[in-house]
């Protein structure tokens, strides 16, 4: 059996499909190390091997955060270990499967084209991926094409969102990132208990054997009535409501899709506040988007990569 893998990485983890006749035929999934760029291109490598199994690997696809060149090297990845300086992702990849040919191509960017070929986004023609995980990263898709510009195309997480805001991983103040990341979720959090405020987010953390809060540790602490959990969840929707509708402004998309690791793992109420927090920011409010959740789930990243790798 001849497959395409697609590999979605990401600050906590790394999500591999094999892709065969459309059909997802294997997968692997492992957690991204939090030590340096080489342990994790090695891992990587280790998952996409278990993916692919037995199968003769034809060509290889990779999602990943970061400022990416033509012959597959990334930098200025923020939140993967060692990724801010020149990693030579693509070529690493490559040399481990005897040569095959390597894209690699931004995560979310990748993550669009997966619903919009196999998931979500298969009504529309024009729309617009919002991914929040450990960053926020987003793709536009207009008449059908997947838009690159100058390579930053899509880039909604740095689009500024309160001027003079909160300290963004780019080094900016005020980005989307800033309030609806989890990993400056986690900041502002830590910031607010070192000030004196309760919360029982750190606690859920550590039962769940974490080292870094994740959308479940988000998720449940929401769950328990965390009032400091609630607060910035609150401020991460309006911050994506106003991000959204400035998009939406200009862009004029039949859809948004959002997804990433919060975005899935709360789920419907949590795209339909985001779908109300836009709403009154529209320049045309008759010509409102569709707001969806993903159908492809975790899985939208890596289909993505494959998709764009042809498979």
């Amino acid at each position: 059996m001849t497959v395409t893998l697609g590999v979605d990485l990401g600050g906590t983890k790394i999500q591999v499909v094999a892709i065969t006749n459309r059909r997802v035929v294997g997968e692997a999934r492992h957690l991204t190390p939090q030590t340096d760029a080489q342990a994790v291109v090695d891992e990587i490598i280790a998952a996409a091997r278990e993916a692919a199994g037995t199968g003769t690997v034809k060509a290889v696809g990779v999602g990943t955060p970061g400022s990416i060149t033509s012959e597959g090297h990334v930098s200025m990845a923020a939140n993967v270990p060692g990724f801010m300086h020149d990693v030579p992702l693509g070529p690493s990849v490559s040399k481990a499967f005897d040569g095959v040919p390597v894209t690699v191509d931004n995560d979310v960017r990748a993550a669009s084209m997966g619903e919009f070929h196999r998931g979500a986004g298969r009504p529309f023609r024009d729309l617009l991926g919002v991914f929040v995980g450990t960053g926020v990263g987003g793709g536009v898709i207009i008449d059908g094409k997947l838009r690159r510009g100058r390579g930053n195309a899509g880039e909604i997480g740095h689009t500024v969102v309160r001027d003079g805001g909160r300290e963004c991983t780019c080094g900016r103040r005020g980005c989307l990132e800033a309030y609806a990341g989890r990993m400056s979720i986690e900041r502002a959090a830590r910031r607010k208990q070192a000030d004196g405020a309760q919360t029982v987010l750190f606690d859920v953390m550590k039962r769940k054997g974490r080292d870094r809060v994740t959308s479940s540790v988000i998720a449940e602490a929401l769950d328990r009535g965390d009032e400091l959990t609630r607060s910035l969840i609150d401020q991460a929707v309006d911050a994506l409501g106003i991000a959204i509708a400035n998009a939406q402004n200009i862009l004029d998309v039949e859809a948004v899709i959002v997804g990433g690791g919060l975005g899935d793992r709360l789920g419907p109420p949590f795209v339909r506040r985001v779908a109300e927090a836009m709403r009154p920011r529209l320049r045309v409010p008759e010509h409102e988007p569709a707001v969806l959740t993903t159908q492809l789930g975790d899985l939208s990243g890596a289909v993505g990569a494959a998709v764009i790798a042809g498979g």
